[in-house]
């Protein structure tokens, strides 16, 4: 299953206000658009991520999200963001408001789930409110408010499902869910939020900055460690076993790259270091492979509420050559982590014959965890 997120941006969002198109406006630090966008690179095993845009704005982001020219009207926007995903292994696909940047990781996940069961899925709020119906100021009447919910995104779809709906429809479509029920296909309704507000007025924008600022939680932490060589035909880095003239000598399988990437996702937790939870004074962890111990990080992270965004490690050392090795220890470390190979980085460096490493008595590695909760 490849998962697609398909931003909806080319309004300009005129009654909110202000000298921009509402997406592009800042709010809490960043742009709104920015923080829809945080919302659903988060996500572990997210794939492409389209953002449809107005033809005045296609400079406005970097290209590590594809790009499609969006129309007047939001069907017709899709549209081109659907077109512009096909080839793509697809699958699935989300479609977003690029201006809800609120909506919480737990409505994301509950519209992927319910996709296991059925072609659409979207969430929503049943309305509470009693209802009237006016004219000219004036009560005119009543609604029953039985049945009825507010529409929330992102509406989720079994993407080759959501093409051939939009082929037959004749426009003007509110949102997805009306284009898919056309096309008769059943929507499956699950609990949306309120936090998940749609910014439309110029108010909205304190409302959403009081939910970004008091409800996400972000934390960075880093790692380093160093490991000296000995005897041996081989070192373990970042989970690969990469031929050489001498091995690591470590307590375990002295994987420095492993070691330091969870002491950074520790650090960002403020939950210590590998020694504190792996003492190299307990004889079971004697030549244990490290996977066991970023393992263990990984899933405290987890359990204490967080997704590991992203994480970044530095090699440090003349030899061996890391750069035949690269590739490999990013799929190992995002396997071994549950995230997309696309979220970690393994990189090197040498210290310019400089140092214990420059010397080439040992490896060094330094690394960054970001780890975000909402």
């Amino acid at each position: 299953m490849t998962l697609a997120v398909l931003i909806v941006a080319a309004g300009r969002g005129t009654r909110a206000g202000g000298d921009l198109p509402k997406q592009w406006q800042a709010l809490a630090g960043a742009r709104v658009i920015d923080h829809t966008l945080a919302r659903f690179r988060a996500l572990p095993d997210v794939g492409p991520i389209c953002v449809v845009l107005h033809p005045d704005d296609m400079g406005l982001l970097g290209d590590a999200v594809i790009k499609a020219v969006g129309s007047a009207t939001r069907d017709a926007s899709v549209r081109a963001g659907l077109a512009a995903l096909a080839g793509r292994g697809v699958t699935r696909v989300l479609v977003h408001d690029a201006a809800r940047p609120c909506v919480p990781l737990a409505v994301i996940h509950a519209v992927i789930a319910a996709l296991d069961d059925g072609p659409a899925a979207a969430p929503a709020i049943p309305v509470t409110d009693a209802l009237w119906r006016g004219d000219a100021g004036r009560v005119t009447g009543m609604q029953d408010r039985v049945g009825l919910y507010r529409a929330q995104t992102p509406q989720g779809f079994h993407y080759d499902a959501l093409v051939a709906a939009h082929a037959t429809h004749a426009g003007g479509a509110a949102d997805d869910v009306e284009v898919a029920r056309a096309a008769g296909l059943d929507v499956t309704i699950v609990p949306g939020h309120e936090d998940n507000l749609k910014i439309t007025l110029p108010a909205d924008f304190a409302r959403a900055d009081r939910i970004l600022r008091g409800a996400m939680d972000i934390r960075l932490g880093n790692g380093f460690d160093v490991h000296r060589f000995c005897a041996g035909d081989h070192v373990w880095l970042c989970g690969v076993k990469v031929p050489h003239t001498a091995g690591l000598d470590g307590h375990s399988d002295a994987d420095v790259g492993l070691h330091a990437l969870a002491d950074a996702i520790y650090g960002a937790l403020a939950m210590g270091d590998i020694g504190r939870h792996f003492p190299p004074s307990d004889p079971q962890w004697k030549g244990a492979e490290s996977h066991i111990f970023l393992r263990h990080a990984a899933d405290m992270a987890r359990d204490m509420g967080f997704m590991i965004s992203n994480v970044d490690c530095t090699l440090i050392c003349e030899r061996p050559k890391i750069t035949p090795h690269a590739s490999a220890m990013r799929d190992a470390v995002a396997a071994i982590l549950g995230i997309a190979a696309t979220r970690v980085s393994v990189k090197a460096t040498t210290s310019e014959r400089l140092g214990f490493t420059g010397r080439e008595e040992g490896i060094a590695a330094l690394t960054t965890a970001c780890l975000v909760k909402s």
